[in-house]
């Protein structure tokens, strides 16, 4: 077997093992950056939308997610344990645990979300900014666009 034989071959076999393995809810338009289009896209309001619902979820979670701050202003999660403990229970020591685990795992969590929140802040601005200066780059002196024969220049 020749060399573009065997080459057509594992080509052909390799698009029959990516056309088997697509992710559920993936579309093949290239707009969507499909997997028949070998790129990643995403648009700058998609970026804005996941940083968002990162903040809110931020929000939510550091409110929701802190059992030491009691119910009505009184008995926190962290008093019931000293309390249990004082009075001789060994769910005290327990429940002292089970708060210092929640509380490790709460504050990893809060971290990943403001983290993907400013990253995604940050990458929005970034590329506002890449953009800003291609276009101005592509302008004359007197601020009119470049024409496309003279960008193709660039291209050659």
């Amino acid at each position: 077997m020749s060399f573009e034989d065997e080459w057509d071959e594992l080509k052909g076999s390799a698009a029959e093992k990516t056309s088997a393995m697509r992710l559920a809810g993936t579309s093949s338009s290239p707009q969507g950056g499909g997997p028949d289009s070998g790129d990643l896209v995403v648009h700058g309001d998609d970026l804005g939308k996941v940083g968002h619902e990162a903040f809110l979820l931020h929000g939510r979670l550091l409110k929701a997610g802190n059992v030491n701050r009691g119910a009505q202003g009184s008995g926190s999660t962290a008093e019931s344990a000293a309390a249990l403990g004082r009075e001789g229970f060994t769910m005290g020591a327990e429940l002292t645990t089970t708060v210092e685990a929640w509380n490790s795992q709460l504050k990893t969590l809060l971290q990943a979300c403001a983290h993907i929140s400013n990253h995604l802040d940050y990458s929005a601005a970034a590329h506002a900014r890449d953009d800003a200066w291609v276009a101005a780059s592509l302008k004359h002196r007197t601020g009119a666009p470049a024409s496309v024969s003279e960008i193709s220049k660039y291209f050659g």
